[in-house]
C-alpha cells in the first residue's frame, strides 16, 4: 500500500470516529447558549415589533455563528487545549475530530450564519456577527490569548456583542441601550475568567497562556477583580437609569451587583492558597450574568403587558 493510500485510509478511519455529539461539542454549547440568550434579550428589549419568524431566524443564525466561533477556536487552540486538564478531552485534542474537520465545520457554519442573517434579517446585524467571529478567532484566539495578560479584557468584546447583534436585528441600528448591555458583559468578563484562572493557574502555566495570575500574580489579580466588580455593579443598574427598565429591575440589578462585590471582596481577603472564594465567585458570576439579563427580559415583557391596559 502506498503512502498516499495509507493516509487516505487513516483519514477515513479518523472520519468515522467523529460522532454527532463530537461535532456538537465543537460548538461550545454552554458558551453558545449564553450568547444566544443575551442576543435574545437584546432583540426583545429593542423597541418596535419584529416578525416572529424573522426573529427565530435571527436567533438561529446568531446561534450558528456563535457555534462556528467555538469550532474555529477549538481548531486553533488544539495544541494548548491538550495541555490543560479542563480542555484536554475536547474533540480535537482527544483525537475524535481532526483539525481539518473542525476548521471546515467552523468555516462553513460561519459563512452560513452570516449570509442567512444578512439575506433574511439585515446586513448590519450580519456585519456585526461577522466581526464578532473575526474578533474572537483572529484578534483574541490567534493573537491576544497567547501574547498578553489583557487577553480577556480586550477579547471580552467578542462575547459582549451578541445583545448588540440582537438589537441590530430588531431595529436595523445600534442604540445606546444595546451598548449598555455590551458594557455589562464586557466588564463582567475579566472577573469571571480571572476567578477561574486563580484556581486553574497551573493549567494556564502548563499551556504557556499569560493569564493575569500567571503574569501579575494572584494578589494583583484579586485586586483587579474587585476593581472590575466595583465598576460592574453600577453599570448593571444603567438600564433603569436610562429608562428602558423599571425600578423593579433596578432593585434586582443593584442586589446582584452587591453580591458580586461581596464575593469579589471575599476573594481579595482570602489567602493565596485559599481557593474556595475564587470558585464561589466564578459560580456566582455565571448566575449574575444570567440573572441580570433574565431580570431585564422579564421586566420588559411585564412593562409591555401592562402599558396597553393603562396600568
Amino acid at each position: 500500500m502506498s503512502t498516499r493510500e495509507s493516509r487516505l485510509k487513516d483519514t477515513a478511519i479518523r472520519l468515522s470516529e467523529a460522532t454527532a455529539a463530537d461535532f456538537f461539542s465543537l460548538l461550545k454549547p454552554r458558551v453558545m447558549a449564553l450568547a444566544v440568550f443575551t442576543a435574545f434579550v437584546g432583540l426583545v428589549v429593542a423597541p418596535g415589533a419584529m416578525n416572529p419568524v424573522i426573529a427565530v431566524i435571527a436567533i438561529g443564525a446568531i446561534a450558528i455563528g456563535a457555534g462556528a466561533a467555538g469550532a474555529l477556536n477549538m481548531w486553533y487552540d488544539a495544541d494548548i487545549d491538550a495541555l490543560m486538564s479542563r480542555t484536554s478531552k475536547r474533540p480535537v485534542p482527544s483525537g475524535r475530530v481532526t483539525p481539518g474537520e473542525a476548521l471546515g465545520f467552523g468555516l462553513v457554519l460561519s459563512a452560513l450564519s452570516v449570509m442567512t442573517l444578512g439575506v433574511l434579517v439585515g446586513w448590519l446585524a450580519a456585519s456585526l456577527l461577522a466581526f464578532t467571529i473575526f474578533f474572537y478567532i483572529v484578534i483574541y484566539t490567534m493573537w491576544l490569548k497567547r501574547s498578553t495578560p489583557q487577553n480577556i479584557v480586550i477579547g471580552g468584546a467578542a462575547g459582549a456583542l451578541p445583545p448588540v447583534i440582537g438589537w441590530a436585528a430588531a431595529t436595523g441600528a445600534v442604540g445606546v441601550e444595546s451598548l449598555i448591555l455590551f458594557l455589562i458583559i464586557f466588564l463582567w468578563t475579566p472577573p469571571h475568567f480571572w476567578a477561574l484562572a486563580l484556581f486553574k493557574v497551573g493549567d494556564y502555566a502548563a499551556a504557556g497562556i499569560p493569564m493575569m495570575p500567571n503574569v501579575a500574580g494572584p494578589a494583583s489579580t484579586r485586586r483587579q477583580i474587585l476593581a472590575y466588580a466595583l465598576l460592574l455593579a453600577p453599570v448593571g443598574v444603567l438600564p433603569w437609569l436610562f429608562g428602558f427598565a423599571s425600578g423593579y429591575y433596578g432593585i434586582v440589578s443593584a442586589a446582584l451587583g452587591a453580591g458580586f462585590i461581596w464575593h469579589s471582596w471575599k476573594v481579595l481577603a482570602a489567602s493565596e492558597t485559599e481557593l474556595k472564594p475564587a470558585k464561589a465567585l466564578f459560580a456566582y458570576s455565571i448566575l449574575y450574568l444570567f440573572a441580570i439579563f433574565a431580570a431585564l427580559l422579564a421586566d420588559t415583557i411585564a412593562m409591555r403587558a401592562l402599558i396597553p391596559t393603562g396600568v
